[in-house]
């Protein structure tokens, strides 16, 4: 048997889960990559939003 495909439009509530949290400044950060930065000498975190993908930096 093949997988079943929901025919049903999803509801607002299901499609925008989540983003309204980050929409608010409520981001569910998770480290993405600590490269060297070589003009200020130390490592740079980079941080990704799970739920929106959004990105930022920071030394640490």
């Amino acid at each position: 048997m093949g997988k079943v495909v929901p025919f049903k439009k999803p509801a607002p509530a299901q499609k925008h889960r989540g983003n309204t949290l980050c929409r608010r400044g409520f981001h569910k950060w998770e480290v993405v990559d600590r490269p060297f930065d070589v003009k200020a000498g130390r490592l740079v975190t980079c941080w990704r939003c799970r739920r929106c993908g959004a990105e930022k930096t920071g030394a640490g």
